[in-house]
């Protein structure tokens, strides 16, 4: 079956009573909030990031880049020390260039899952990714994947509750989605042949808008063209107690 994204106006969403979106994970890859962020403010923030281009941590060789340390990217290239040991500066980065954005994230995340959220104890608090136009990701498309980087193996063996949360801050000219496909982690990082050939469906950003999915489900950044980067606020977060939650970049 074909997976799919229940999409909601930011208006809708706000006004609802019960903002919890973790049942619709349930039955759906995604859920996209139209809207959430302001066109305004995505600019203002947009233009800030670009203003600290300098402090912006290259990875993969300038494959892509982050405002503030992305744990995955340390990990696969054995820099995960250098994360941990730069959290405090990392944050300190993010809040001056984009004050109050941490908070603001966290603050939405709790609602999407129906719970308090707390920054996961020396890990990073919600971080930009920078994907350049002309760029690798933009030609062939991101890695496919699975968020399962910073679940501990007792979180991924309880398959307990993880989610994804990402907000578009700057769209490419053309393409630059998100597919999703109808498969789940399931003991390796690296996807089947069965996994790869299951139905998916491609979500298409714009400015503003917000895509929170289940962390374990494959995905991946589809290219895109034009002479725009692609820029984003993510953040990931699991389950530790009953209405807890613990998130990172």
């Amino acid at each position: 079956m074909k997976p799919r994204a229940l999409q909601l106006a930011a208006s809708r969403w706000r006004a609802a009573p019960d903002r919890s979106q973790m049942d619709v994970l349930s039955t759906h890859a995604a859920v996209v909030i139209r809207s959430l962020v302001s066109p305004s403010t995505c600019e203002e923030w947009v233009d800030r990031i670009y203003k600290a281009k300098r402090l912006w941590t290259s990875d993969f060789h300038g494959e892509q880049f982050s405002l503030g340390r992305a744990f995955y990217t340390h990990l696969e290239t054995d820099r995960d020390g250098e994360y941990f040991a730069g959290s405090t500066q990392s944050d300190a980065l993010v809040e001056r260039t984009l004050p109050g954005m941490q908070a603001e994230m966290r603050s939405v995340l709790a609602s999407l899952v129906g719970g308090s959220v707390r920054q996961r104890f020396g890990f990073c608090g919600p971080g930009v990714h920078i994907f350049p136009a002309g760029g690798k990701v933009a030609r062939d498309g991101g890695v496919v994947h699975f968020d399962v980087e910073g679940l501990t193996p007792h979180q991924i063996q309880r398959r307990k509750r993880a989610v994804s949360l990402v907000i578009m801050l700057q769209t490419p000219e053309r393409g630059g989605g998100l597919r999703l496909w109808n498969a789940t982690y399931r003991g390796s990082e690296f996807p089947s042949d069965s996994q790869l050939s299951s139905p998916f469906q491609t979500v298409r950003y714009f400015t503003g808008d917000a895509l929170l999915t289940n962390s374990l489900t494959l995905h991946q950044i589809r290219p895109f063209s034009g002479n725009r980067d692609r820029i984003s606020i993510t953040v990931h977060a699991v389950s530790v107690d009953t209405h807890v939650w613990e998130c990172w970049f």
